[in-house]
C-alpha cells in the first residue's frame, strides 16, 4: 500500500465519522392555540393573503405606500442586515471547504564570521551569506467529523432566513402606519370641514340673538355666551390646521422624504370599509406573520448554536499539505525537480482544560435556546391576541357608530329646533346655544369612530401577516 492510499484511507474514515452531528435537529415548539379568533368562525382564506393594493384601493394612499416601500429609512436598514447575513451564509458555506494560502518568500542570513555557522560558510561554501527562495503553496482542511461545521452553516442560514421575516415585518408595520396615518389626516380634514360649518353656523346664531338684544327680549350676557360658542368652534380650526400639518410632515418621514404636504384626493367617509374580513385559523398566524417566522428561525438558529458549542468540545481532525519550489540560490529556484518540497501531516487535537470556557459556551448556548423557545411563545400568543383585540375593535366600533349617527341625528334636530323655537320666544338663547354644542361634538364624535374602524381594519389586517405581498 502505498504512503498517499494510507492518507486517502483516513481521509475517508473521517468523512464516515462525518455523519454523525452534534445538537438536536431543530423541531417548532407546540404552542397551545385556540380553534377560531373569538366567536369568529374559521375559514379556509384569510384577509392576510390580499395584496396591500387590493387592501387599500385609495390612488392618493397607494403611491404613500409605494414611496414609502421605497424610501423609508427603517426598510433600507432592514434590506441591509439582509445584506449582511447573506454574507455570512456564504462565509458559512465555504467553511466546509479546505482553505489555502500560497506564499513567496526570499532571505539573506549573514552570521558572525566567529560563530560556527560563519566558519563553516567560509570554509565549505566560501561564502559569508545564506541565501534561501521559497515558493509555497499551503492547504488546510478541518474535517468536519461532528458536524459543528454544519451546524454553524445551518445557524447562519437561518440567522439570514430571520433577517428576510424581520425586513418583511417592517413592511407590514410601514403599510400599516402610513395607512393609519392618512386615515387620521382625512379624519382631521373631516373635522376641520365640521369646524368651519359650525363658526358659519354660531355667526348666525349671534346674529339672531343680537337681533334679539336690540329688540329688548334678551340681555348683553345672551350675546356674549354666544360669542363664545362661536370662538370655540374658531379655535379647533387653528388646532386642527396644526395637528393636519403634523400629521403630514409625519407621512412625508415614513416616505424617507422631507416634511410637507401630502396630497390627498378622498374624504373619510368615501373610504369603503370591507364588508368581510376573513381570519382564516390560528395557526395559519406563524406561517403569514413575518415577526412570528422570525422568531422561530431565531430559535432555529439558537438550536443551531447549541450543536457548535458541543462539537467544539470534541477532538478537531484536521489535515494539512504544504508544498513549492526551494533553492539556497536564486538561480536554481526554479530548478525542478531538485526545489520541488512537500510535506503531508495529519492532527488531531482534543481540548483538554480551556478555563471553563467551552463548558460555559455550551450552558449559555442551551439558555438562550430555552430563551428563544420562550420569545416564540410569546410572539404566537400576542399575535393571537392583537387579532383577538382587533376582531372585538370592529365588532363594537361598528355598534358605535351606530348610535354615533343616531346621536348626530338627534343633536341636529335639536338645534333646528331650539331656533324655531327662540325665534318664537319659547326656548331660551341657552338652550340653543347647548344644542349647538352638542351637535359639534356629535359630528366630532361620529368622524373620529369612522376613522378608529378603518384603523381596526388595518390592525387586523397587519396581525394576521397582511401588508407584505
Amino acid at each position: 500500500m502505498t504512503q498517499y492510499s494510507k492518507y486517502l484511507i483516513i481521509i475517508l474514515a473521517a468523512a464516515s465519522f462525518a455523519a454523525c452531528k452534534v445538537g438536536k435537529d431543530f423541531q417548532r415548539p407546540e404552542v397551545a392555540l385556540p380553534s377560531q379568533f373569538g366567536n369568529t368562525a374559521a375559514t379556509d382564506s384569510t384577509v392576510a393573503k390580499a395584496p396591500w393594493k387590493q387592501f387599500f384601493p385609495d390612488p392618493a394612499l397607494q403611491q404613500l405606500i409605494s414611496e414609502a416601500l421605497t424610501g423609508n429609512f427603517d426598510l433600507q436598514i432592514a434590506l441591509k442586515r439582509i445584506e449582511a447575513a447573506s454574507a455570512y451564509v456564504k462565509q458559512a458555506k465555504a467553511a466546509l471547504l479546505p482553505s489555502v494560502t500560497a506564499n513567496a518568500t526570499a532571505n539573506t542570513n549573514i552570521p558572525s564570521k566567529n560563530s560556527l555557522n560563519g566558519l563553516s560558510l567560509n570554509e565549505f561554501l566560501k561564502t559569508s551569506h545564506i541565501e534561501d527562495y521559497t515558493l509555497g503553496v499551503g492547504i488546510s482542511w478541518e474535517i468536519d467529523v461532528w458536524g459543528k461545521i454544519r451546524r454553524q452553516k445551518e445557524a447562519a442560514l437561518a440567522s439570514y432566513l430571520q433577517s428576510f421575516e424581520a425586513a418583511k415585518a417592517v413592511q407590514t408595520g410601514i403599510v400599516a402606519n402610513v395607512a393609519n396615518s392618512y386615515f387620521n389626516l382625512l379624519m382631521l380634514d373631516a373635522q376641520l370641514a365640521i369646524a368651519r360649518r359650525n363658526v358659519s353656523l354660531s355667526d348666525t346664531i349671534v346674529n339672531m340673538i343680537s337681533m334679539q338684544k336690540t329688540a329688548g327680549e334678551v340681555t348683553e350676557l345672551a350675546v356674549q355666551q354666544a360669542i363664545t360658542q362661536r370662538q370655540a368652534a374658531e379655535l379647533l380650526i387653528p388646532q386642527l390646521e396644526q395637528a393636519a400639518a403634523i400629521q403630514e410632515n409625519a407621512i412625508r418621514i415614513l416616505t424617507g422624504q422631507l416634511p410637507g404636504t401630502v396630497i390627498r384626493n378622498g374624504t373619510l367617509e368615501r373610504f369603503p370599509l370591507w364588508d368581510s374580513l376573513h381570519t382564516g385559523v390560528p395557526t395559519e398566524v406563524i406561517a403569514n406573520r413575518p415577526d412570528v417566522k422570525a422568531s422561530e428561525l431565531s430559535l432555529k438558529a439558537a438550536n443551531a448554536n447549541v450543536g457548535v458549542a458541543q462539537g467544539s468540545m470534541y477532538p478537531t481532525l484536521s489535515l494539512t499539505a504544504n508544498g513549492g519550489l526551494n533553492a539556497y540560490e536564486i538561480g536554481k529556484w526554479f530548478s525542478m525537480p531538485n526545489s520541488l518540497f512537500g510535506t503531508v501531516a495529519g492532527n488531531i487535537a482534543q481540548p483538554v482544560f480551556q478555563q471553563r470556557r467551552l463548558k460555559t459556551q455550551l450552558e449559555v448556548a442551551k439558555v438562550e435556546r430555552d430563551q428563544a423557545v420562550i420569545s416564540f411563545r410569546q410572539a404566537v400568543t400576542n399575535a393571537v391576541r392583537e387579532v383577538t383585540d382587533a376582531l372585538v375593535q370592529l365588532d363594537k366600533l361598528q355598534d358605535q357608530q351606530e348610535i354615533a349617527a343616531s346621536r348626530l341625528q338627534t343633536t341636529q334636530q335639536a338645534v333646528f329646533n331650539a331656533r324655531l323655537l327662540f325665534r318664537s320666544g319659547l326656548a331660551n338663547y341657552l338652550e340653543v346655544i347647548s344644542a349647538q354644542s352638542n351637535s359639534l361634538q356629535a359630528e366630532l364624535t361620529q368622524v373620529d369612530i369612522r376613522r378608529q374602524r378603518l384603523t381596526a381594519m388595518v390592525d387586523l389586517y397587519r396581525s394576521l401577516g397582511g401588508g407584505y405581498q
